[in-house]
C-alpha cells in the first residue's frame, strides 16, 4: 500500500527522493510528503493526490540537501489530506517520520503523550511515534529513544525517520512491513520496494522483523532488538528497471498481459524439461530439501488473497484430481481467525505476488505455529514470505507494475501445474500422463501468442458492452475460478460490477438479475462440463440476456446460442484457464480504456496490501 523512500549520500536528495515516489506510485496511495534536511533545517512539503502534485510543490523549496525521507501514503487513520500525509513531526519540528504498517496501540499512546504536554496535528497513528521519540529523548540519547519506542509499539510499520539533532543519519525499522536498504558508491537508498532503488543500485540488505538500522554517510548499523550488532548479508536484485518500462505500450497492464507467453516460458524453463521417468518427482529445485515430507503430506490448505486466491482454486482441482491430495483453499485474511485443523502431515501453501501480504504472511505463522509444512510461490526474490517459508517457488514473472495482476497470475498456475506433477508422481500418477500435461504445458505460451494476435476482436466487444454496469461472469470447474478472476479485473479496471459464479448456481439466485441489461459471460471450453454450460447459455438467452461466451476453436454450435464469441485453441482441461483467462484480462482492460479510467492505478486500490 504505502510507500516509503530514503536517501542519504553524495548526491542531491530530492530528485531520488521524488524518481523514488514516482516508481512507488503502481502501489496505490492518495497523498503524499517530502522531508530534506539542509544545513540544519527540514523542509517538509505535502501534498494530497498525485506525486506530480507533490512535485511541483517541492520546485520552490530548491532544496539542496543530500539527506530526505518521503513516502506515499494510502489512508488507514484519517481522510486523506495535508494534516494526515506524510512525513510526520514532533511538537518542535525536529524529528519527521514517514510510516507503513498500523499502530495498534497508537491511541493509548497518544493519550499519555497529550497529558504530557504534546500537541498532536494529524488524525494518524503515525504522529504517536514522532512524539513519542522526542519524549523518549529527553532522558536518553537519540538511538536509545528510538529503540524504546520500537518496544513501545504494537502493531506493524516500515520507519524512517530524520532528525536535526543527528542531521548526517537516517533511522529505519521493520515489524511486519517491507523495508529494503541499497546500497550503492557512496550513497543509501532506503525503500519498502526495490522498484525505488533498483535504478541507483542492485546491491540491497533486507531487514527482518525487530531489525532497525543507523545509516550516515560513510556507512551503516544495522541491529535487533533483541540480539543487538548483525553482520547482514547483502543481497543483489535479479531485475532491472528496464525491466519494468512501458516499452511503447499505453499501459503497463497491457504490456504484462503481452508478455505472458515469455513469463510463461520463463516459469517453467528449466523445470518442466527435467520431467523424466527418473527425475519427474524432483524437478523443482526449491523443494527439493522437503521433497521426503512432500511424499507424506496427506493434505494441502492454500491460503492467500485475491487474484492469488482464485489461483488457489485453480489449484485446488489440480491437487485432488491429479494427485490425489485433499485441498481446501482459504482466504488468508480468515484463516488464523478460525481454528483450522491441521498437523505435520499437512501443507500449507502460501500464494502471494509481492511476498509481502500481511494476511498470507500471518496465516504462516500460525501453520507454522501448529507444526504444518509451509510452502510459498512469490514472485518477488528475498521477499518476507520467500524467507518464512520452510521452502517455495519462484514465479520468475519478473516486476509487474499494473495494480490489476495478470502475468503474475498466469504464471502461478504455470508453476501450480508443476507443483501437481511433483505431488503426482510421488502418488499414483502415471508417467505418461504426467509427461503428456509437462509437453502441453509447453505448448501454451504460443497458444497466448495466438490469443494476443486477435486481440483486436476483444477491443471490438468490449467496445460494443463498455456502457453496461452489471454483469455475471460463469463457469464450471476449472473455469469456475476463472470466471471469478474474469469478474474481478472487471471490477478492478473498469469500475464495473460484476460477479464470478459457478455456472450450475446460476439457477439458484442470479438468475433472477438477468434481463437485457445485464450481460453474462460464459467461460465453455470443449471439456468434460461443456454440455452443462451450454445449458446455461441457453436459458440466460431465453431471458433475454446477451451472452459473451469464451469457447473452444471449431465450435460452431457455441456462436448459434451466443451473441459474440471469442475462441481460444484446444488444450488439456486442466490446462485451459492458462488459456481463457486472456480474453478476460484484455476485456476487462479494453472496457476500463473505453470509459477514460486510469487503467495502471484504479481507484482505492493498492498492488501490495501490507496490512491487514
Amino acid at each position: 500500500m504505502c510507500g516509503i523512500v530514503g536517501y542519504i549520500g553524495k548526491n542531491k536528495a530530492m530528485p531520488i527522493l521524488m524518481d523514488g515516489l514516482k516508481r512507488l506510485e503502481y502501489r496505490g496511495y492518495d497523498s503524499a510528503g517530502m522531508a530534506v534536511m539542509e544545513r540544519g533545517k527540514i523542509f517538509n512539503v505535502k501534498a494530497v493526490g498525485k506525486v506530480s502534485q507533490l512535485e511541483e510543490k517541492m520546485k520552490k523549496a530548491e532544496s539542496s540537501g543530500h539527506i530526505g525521507i518521503a513516502h506515499t501514503r494510502w489512508a488507514t487513520h484519517g481522510k486523506p489530506n495535508i494534516s494526515n500525509a506524510h512525513p510526520h513531526a514532533d511538537c518542535k519540528n525536529e524529528i519527521f517520520v514517514v510510516h507503513n504498517g498500523i499502530i495498534e496501540n497508537y491511541q493509548e499512546l497518544k493519550d499519555q503523550l497529550k497529558k504530557k504536554g504534546h500537541k498532536f496535528k494529524s488524525e494518524t497513528d503515525t504522529e504517536v511515534v514522532a512524539h513519542l521519540i522526542e519524549e523518549l529523548s529527553k532522558k536518553n540519547d537519540f538511538i536509545e529513544a528510538f529503540k524504546k519506542t520500537l518496544r513501545m509499539i504494537d502493531g506493524t510499520y516500515g520507519l524512517a525517520v530524520i532528525n536535526k539533532k543527528n542531521p548526517g543519519k537516517v533511522f529505519v525499522a521493520k515489524k511486519g512491513s517491507p523495508l529494503i536498504l541499497g546500497v550503492g558508491k557512496d550513497e543509501y537508498v532506503i525503500a519498502s520496494d526495490a522498484s525505488a532503488i533498483v535504478s541507483y543500485t542492485q546491491k540491497v540488505i533486507y531487514l527482518e522483523d525487530g531489525e532497525f538500522a543507523e545509516i550516515g554517510m560513510d556507512g551503516y548499523q544495522i541491529a535487533s532488538l533483541e540480539k543487538g550488532d548483525l553482520e547482514k548479508k547483502i543481497s543483489k536484485l535479479d531485475w532491472s528497471m528496464e525491466k519494468a518500462q512501458k516499452q511503447g505500450y499505453p499501459h503497463f497492464m497491457l504490456k504484462e498481459i503481452f508478455e505472458q507467453p515469455a513469463s510463461i516460458k520463463d516459469a517453467i524453463r528449466g523445470r518442466v524439461d527435467k520431467f523424466t521417468k527418473e527425475n519427474s518427482s524432483f524437478m523443482i529445485g526449491g523443494l527439493s530439501q522437503v521433497k521426503d515430507r512432500l511424499r507424506d503430506i496427506e493434505k494441502i490448505i492454500i491460503i492467500s488473497c485475491g487474484t492469488s486466491y482464485h489461483a488457489g482454486l485453480v489449484g485446488e482441482y489440480m491437487f485432488e484430481e491429479y494427485a490425489g491430495i485433499p485441498t481446501e483453499v482459504e482466504y488468508a485474511s480468515e484463516f488464523r481467525y478460525r481454528k483450522p485443523i491441521m498437523n505435520k502431515k499437512t501443507a500449507v501453501l502460501a500464494i502471494s505476488q509481492s511476498g509481502e501480504t500481511a494476511d498470507t504472511l500471518e496465516a504462516i505463522r500460525e501453520a507454522k505455529m501448529k507444526g504444518a509444512l509451509t510452502l510459498g510461490i512469490v514472485n518477488t526474490v528475498g521477499s518476507t514470505i520467500a524467507r518464512e517459508t520452510d521452502a517455495g517457488i519462484y514465479n520468475h514473472a519478473g516486476p509487474e507494475i499494473g495494480v490489476a495482476s495478470t502475468k503474475a497470475f498466469t504464471s502461478q498456475l504455470s508453476v501450480l501445474v508443476l507443483l501437481t506433477l511433483a505431488l503426482g508422481r510421488q502418488r499414483q500418477m502415471s508417467f505418461v500422463m504426467g509427461k503428456r500435461i509437462a509437453e502441453e504445458l509447453k505448448k501454451i505460451p504460443e497458444m497466448i501468442e495466438d490469443i494476443l494476435k486477435r486481440s483486436g476482436e476483444i477491443k471490438k466487444i468490449a467496445n460494443k458492452y463498455k456502457k453496461y454496469e452489471d454483469w455475471l461472469y460463469l463457469g464450471r470447474k476449472y473455469n469456475f475460478p476463472i470466471a471469478n478472476e474474469g469478474a474481478l479485473k472487471l471490477k478492478e479496471i473498469s469500475y464495473v460490477h460484476a460477479e464470478g459464479y459457478p455456472a450450475g448456481e446460476m439457477k439458484h439466485g442470479p438468475i433472477a438479475m438477468i434481463d437485457e441489461n445485464f450481460p453474462s459471460l460464459f467461460i465453455c471450453p470443449k471439456d468434460s462440463v461443456y454440455e452443462k454450460v451450454v445449458s446455461g447459455i441457453e436459458e440466460i438467452k431465453a431471458r433475454s440476456g446477451k451472452v459473451f461466451a469464451v469457447a473452444t476453436k471449431g465450435d460452431k454450435r457455441i456462436a448459434k446460442v451466443a451473441n459474440d464469441v471469442f475462441y481460444i485453441p484446444k488444450t488439456l482441461e486442466m490446462l485451459t484457464p492458462l488459456l481463457s483467462v486472456i480474453p478476460l484480462q484484455l476485456f476487462a482492460y479494453y472496457v476500463g480504456v473505453g470509459r477514460g479510467y486510469d487503467i495502471d492505478k484504479p481507484r482505492n486500490l493498492a498492488k501490495s496490501v501490507t496490512v491487514e
